[in-house]
Formats: structure tokens, sequence, C-alpha cells
């Protein structure tokens, strides 16, 4: 039987870097000693008081259809935190629930590109980009962060990327995989290039309340912004609700519109019992996240204080999130290689830089998601592979 030209636009690199973090999940669960660092996943239990709220919920029948834009609890808090932390003037209606941060990208990309388009992504790029853009008919236009420059993304090469196919920007700040933050002056720069070339800004801003040492600033908060911009977040890596998959987008109205046309056709809209646990979280759970964020501090600053002692590697210390750079390129073989062989022989699961784009090649990612003894163990095993070369 025959498969539509689009199961080819979703496939690809970028769902192939996948391949090593499944057979790690399949050799821990044969009982092999594997330590999976090569997931964005928290290790931390979702906090007692959102499962409550859950539970609370259904007892109470919220267990029915809700409205295909969200529940009218949920979309007003998201506003409020929103407006209050970068000045927007939005409310409920400029909120739409979707089945998570990754299907919000995919949502919102589809309301605003098309066929012939371009779309500009910084790269590295997170692996699900390259089918998201590609699905849409569009073509990503890839502009590279060098890791000899921090990863900092560099306004003046988004100007000299733009041609006039170019509808939109796909900005990720904080960065997964690299944990770069741009800076203000940085987007002020970059919202001057979508302002003059009348540009789509969508601002995937997942880690957010991740950030270590400095406050987050939104893109959609600057001069000429807001009616541009469309805001992707979610609960999963603030609140460790991967699991629970809510996420949302914040723009015009008019969007709004659109997606809840958008979630009438794919999802029928996400269960309601979901969205009011994530109205306590964002509602009271700002503790749990500062301590969550705490302790990726501490995995952080232990991981590049061990590996930062090896001879050879160079460990990129990140601004935000759970994830790790590792350059191992005088190890003299692909990070593909390595991380192949870092799982065979030393059982630690990483994703190979490569599978980000080539500005990450001889790097490897590691996810700060496991207490820190057992992360100590996972960069002394790094080491051992390192020095196998």
């Amino acid at each position: 039987m025959k498969y539509s030209s689009f199961t080819r636009k979703i496939g690809g690199e970028g769902a192939e870097a996948w391949d090593i973090h499944n057979r790690a999940v399949a050799m821990a669960g044969t009982g092999a000693d594997v330590i999976l660092l090569s997931i964005g996943d928290p290790d931390f239990d979702t906090p007692p008081a959102i499962v409550e709220a859950a539970v609370e919920a259904m007892r109470s029948g919220h267990t029915h259809y809700t409205g295909f834009t969200g529940e009218v609890a949920l979309r007003q808090v998201i506003a409020e935190q929103h407006a209050q932390s970068s000045g927007c003037d939005v409310d409920a209606d400029n909120v739409v629930i979707l089945s998570g941060a990754q299907c919000a990208l995919y949502c919102a990309l589809h309301c605003i590109v098309e066929e012939g388009d371009e779309v500009i992504v910084p790269e590295p790029t997170y692996v699900t980009y390259e089918a998201v853009v590609a699905a849409t008919g569009a073509d990503k236009v890839s502009v590279a962060m060098l890791p000899e420059e921090g990863f900092r993304l560099r306004p003046e090469s988004i100007r000299s990327a733009v041609t006039d196919r170019t509808r939109a920007l796909l900005l990720n700040s904080p960065h997964n995989p690299t944990g770069t933050v741009i800076s203000p002056r940085d987007l002020q720069a970059i919202a001057e290039i979508a302002i003059e070339h009348d540009l789509w800004v969508v601002s995937d801003e997942v880690y957010a309340s991740l950030i270590f040492d400095h406050a987050h600033h939104s893109i959609a908060g600057l001069p000429g912004m807001q009616e541009r911009t469309i805001v992707v977040n979610s609960v999963s890596k603030s609140h460790a609700m991967t699991g629970w998959r809510i996420g949302w987008t914040i723009g015009p109205r008019e969007l709004s519109h659109h997606l809840a046309n958008m979630s009438t056709a794919m999802l029928y809209g996400c269960p309601t019992f979901s969205q009011l646990a994530a109205a306590k979280a964002l509602g009271d759970g700002q503790a749990d996240v500062e301590s969550m964020k705490h302790q990726y501090q501490a995995r952080r600053d232990l991981v590049h204080r061990v590996l930062g002692q090896v001879p050879g590697l160079h460990v990129h210390q990140p601004a935000a999130g759970m994830f790790m750079m590792v350059d191992i390129r005088q190890a003299g073989c692909s990070a593909g290689e390595f991380a192949t062989r870092l799982l065979d022989d030393f059982g630690v699961s990483v994703l190979s830089g490569e599978a980000f784009g080539p500005s990450a090649a001889g790097h490897i990612r590691l996810g700060l998601i496991c207490e820190l003894a057992v992360l100590e163990e996972a960069c002394r095993r790094i080491e051992r592979c390192f020095r196998s070369y």
C-alpha cells in the first residue's frame, strides 16, 4: 500500500535522533546498567498538590469535553502571568490550550506558514523542529550558532538569511539543546528585523522558568511585537508534568479562532482535569519550580566541575534549562560514534550533537535528569569513554 508524501516530511534525521534513546530504554528494560541522560523528562515527581488537584477534579466530574480553546480558569492564569512578566496587553482570549508545547508549536506554524514560505530557525535546532516546519510545506532556513561563540544567536545572521519568501522566525530561548539565553539587546535587534520585514515570530519559551541567574525576557513584550509574536509554553518542564500534555499559545485573538478550529479537527479539546491541575501548578506551584531549578543548577555545576577537569573536553555551561553540551571533538570521532560507544561499552545514553545540526557536530547533549550521585557516576563513565579514544 502507498503512503502520502507527508510521511516523508515528518521523518528524517530529527526523528531518527531518538533511536539511541529508544535503544537505551530497551537495554535498561532488560536489567542492563544504563544511565539515561538522553531525553528531557524531569526525574522529579509531579508535586503532590498538583496531583491532588487533578484527582479532585475527576471526582468532581470534570471528565467531559471542554472548550476547544481550553478551560477559562487556566487561560486566565496564563494570561495574567504573561501580562505581568512581559507587559503585554493580553487576556484569556489570547490563550489557547493544546496537548503540550510540541502540539502548540505544530498547530501555530500551520496557521501562519505554507508551501513556498521560509522559516528561519537558529541551529543547533531542537530535533522536532525539522519535521514541524516540513509538515507545513515551508522550507527551514538554518542560521548557525557557533560553539566558539558560546552558541550565541547573532541578529546579523538572521538579517542575512531573510529573503522575499521569509514568513517567520522560530526562536527558542532559553535554548534546547545548548541552554543559551538570547540577551535583551539581541532580542531588540531581532525584533527590529521582524518588524522591518513584517515577519511572524514563534517564540518557544518552555524553559523560561528555569533560568539560573537572570530574569526571562520575552520578545513579545517589545514594542511592535505583540501582534506578530506567538509564544509557546507548557508546564511540562517547569512543574515536572511532561506526561500531562498541557501546553499553550499566547498570540493574537484571531489566531485563537484558527487554533480552535484546528483543535476541533485534531484533539477535540484537552482533558479538563489535566487543565485544572495545570491551573493549580501555575497558581500555587512556584516554590516547587524554584526547588527544581536550584537542583538543576547544582547538577549543572557538578557536571561542569567534573568533566571540566578532563583534558581535551570542553563543557558549555548553560544559562538555563536541563541540558548541557559537551565538546568531544578531541576524541577524534563523530559525536554519533562516541554516543554509540558510550552506551554500548559504558552504559550512558546521550544524544549526538549532529542530531541538532552541523553547528553541534562533535558535541553530545546530556540531560541533568538524575540525582547528583548518579550524574557524577555518568560523568566518570563519559570521562573513561573519552580517554579510551
